[in-house]
């Protein structure tokens, strides 16, 4: 998920039990609400819940463009996020999913799980050329639901400025962040930020960590987990990063860097409009540091992917034409420009590289990052929620990391 002013899976991302709940207490579908089986199969239906710029700009016109080279009309729809995935299940349940809709990559397994989706694999949309971990966050059960356009990931964002007068060199690894924070704390600034949060973004941003220290989400105690958590833990304890950073967003970490509240943060490719437009501010970007020198980092990835709402033969057959336009590498390439994503497409992405130094760090780690869903599938936002919560509990809540992660473990029975 590319995470703007409000939280991503921050965004407020409910687990699995509330989407369903949600599901429970809307109406159901009449034929008239945006869903796909019904009407003229050359007007196709497509949903998302993109709300700022420039994707609320762009998208439609890339809309009209692939649906032109279809034969078709889309009609574009845009939904609050905290109405999306309730909507989509209420719709899923009715049959009456759209044809195509721009979902987050971890909820895709929820989805495909209700039976609502057309396979891509059985369509015969092909993956080729695409970064196989990028194809891994839209598979469900063996097959291909759904296939992301670009994506997007965390890395180091660190002031140059405040960098050369101490003397110091961007960290590669845990021991390095450590010190350079501890370094670089002075009066009012803090040498690190990242976002803590008590929703899902504060596991996405945790994530790098935790699986580059070998963690799995299969077991949220682990002595490598442990290790990832007492890294953050530390940094707050000995005031290289504030304690406020259990209530801060992407956002707001992003505002404190601005500021030069904060020497270094973790924040991902949607900040830099915001961060290239600030006079006076130098800043670089590193790939999250590890915690050996021939670690590669791991982080999650983030970003939406297309799908296919089941519809007729007709109908499922045209959108996923205009879902080959879309996924192509001239429409992957120009999607993620505008959206600051890197593209799924390989060679695309090379090229990203190489035109702008400030994303290569990003398409470097997309080769090792990893889907949120992969280990759990559907059982994902219910581990996240533990997750979150373990590290408010040790961050805020005076637990150690082991004690916390334990409770969180237990949680899961």
């Amino acid at each position: 998920m590319r995470f703007r002013s409000t939280p991503p899976g921050g965004h407020g991302r409910r687990g699995a039990r509330l989407a369903a709940a949600a599901l429970l207490l809307l109406p159901l579908a009449g034929c008239g609400d945006s869903g796909g089986p019904a009407g003229d199969a050359n007007t196709l239906t497509e949903i998302d819940y993109y709300d700022a710029a420039p994707q609320n700009s762009e998208l439609p016109a890339l809309l009209d463009q692939c649906g032109a080279q279809a034969g078709v009309r889309v009609q574009h729809q845009q939904v609050p996020r905290v109405q999306f995935m309730p909507k989509l299940l209420q719709q899923a349940s009715a049959r009456t999913l759209p044809d195509l809709a721009l979902v987050d990559n971890p909820d895709l397994a929820q989805l495909a799980a209700t039976g609502g989706l057309v396979s891509l694999s059985e369509a015969g949309l092909s993956t080729e050329g695409l970064y196989p971990s990028i194809v891994a966050a839209g598979r469900y059960e063996g097959q291909t639901y759904g296939i992301a356009p670009g994506v997007n990931g965390l890395a180091l964002y660190y002031n140059q400025d405040l960098f050369r007068d101490a003397g110091l060199t961007p960290p590669k690894t845990w021991t390095e962040l450590t010190s350079t924070a501890k370094a670089l704390t002075k009066g009012n600034r803090y040498g690190i930020a990242f976002s803590a949060v008590g929703t899902e973004e504060g596991s996405f941003q945790f994530e790098p960590f935790f699986w580059t220290a070998g963690a799995s989400l299969k077991r949220l105690d682990s002595p490598e987990a442990v290790r990832a958590l007492t890294l953050w833990k530390d940094l707050v304890a000995s005031g290289s990063a504030s304690r406020s950073v259990v209530t801060w967003t992407q956002a707001d970490i992003n505002d404190q860097f601005l500021a030069g509240n904060a020497a270094m943060m973790v924040n991902g490719p949607w900040q830099l409009p915001t961060l290239n437009a600030t006079k006076d501010l130098h800043f670089g970007i590193v790939p999250i540091p590890v915690p050996t020198p021939d670690a590669k980092p791991v982080t999650p990835l983030g970003g939406e992917v297309w799908t296919v709402g089941r519809s007729t033969p007709e109908r499922e057959r045209k959108a996923v034409a205009v879902l080959k336009c879309l996924l192509g590498q001239e429409k992957s390439a120009e999607w993620s420009a505008k959206a600051g994503y890197i593209p799924s497409n390989t060679a695309a992405a090379r090229q990203l590289a190489a035109s702008n130094p400030q994303l290569a760090p990003f398409v470097e780690e997309v080769a090792t990052a990893q889907a949120r869903t992969a280990e759990l599938g559907t059982a994902y936002p219910k581990v996240s929620e533990a997750l979150y919560n373990a590290i408010q509990a040790s961050l805020a809540g005076g637990k150690s990391p082991q004690q916390a992660l334990s409770a969180a473990q237990g949680s899961l029975g």
